[in-house]
């Protein structure tokens, strides 16, 4: 898959980069929300991770705008918080995510969750190929 990984601590960046490609996946990152946002705009991603609290649109804000957009509405994401995860739930309610992760990162859970959307994606795509 194509993953759009959009967060402002560079060292989280640093660590789910290298884990996501080692599986196979290509990763693009963002350091904010606006950029996360302009380069969704740009090319064609199979699955958003996004930070909660970024600068410039946090990940609330982003997750609205891609959901909005057409072009990028049915794009799966991951939600990414050191927030209470039921806190975040309350305050996304018209949102729809995939999976919302606890920071700090618990790798298992990450890519059981990005494994379950891959495998999502792979029978959405063969049962409609000809």
């Amino acid at each position: 898959m194509v993953i759009l990984l959009a967060d402002d601590k560079q060292n989280v960046l640093d660590f789910i980069t290298p884990l996501l490609e080692q599986q196979g996946h290509i990763v693009e990152t963002a350091g904010n929300g606006l950029a996360a946002f302009e380069k969704a705009q740009q090319q064609h991603f199979d699955l958003y991770i996004i930070d909660h609290l970024m600068p410039f649109m946090n990940g609330i804000q982003l997750s609205k705008n891609l959901q909005k957009k057409p072009a990028t509405a049915n794009t799966p994401i991951i939600f990414m918080t050191t927030q209470n995860t039921t806190d975040v739930i309350a305050l996304t309610r018209s949102l729809y995510f995939q999976a919302i992760i606890a920071k700090p990162i618990n790798e298992n859970s990450l890519l059981n969750a990005v494994n379950e959307i891959n495998q999502l994606n792979n029978t959405n795509t063969s049962r409609y190929s000809l």
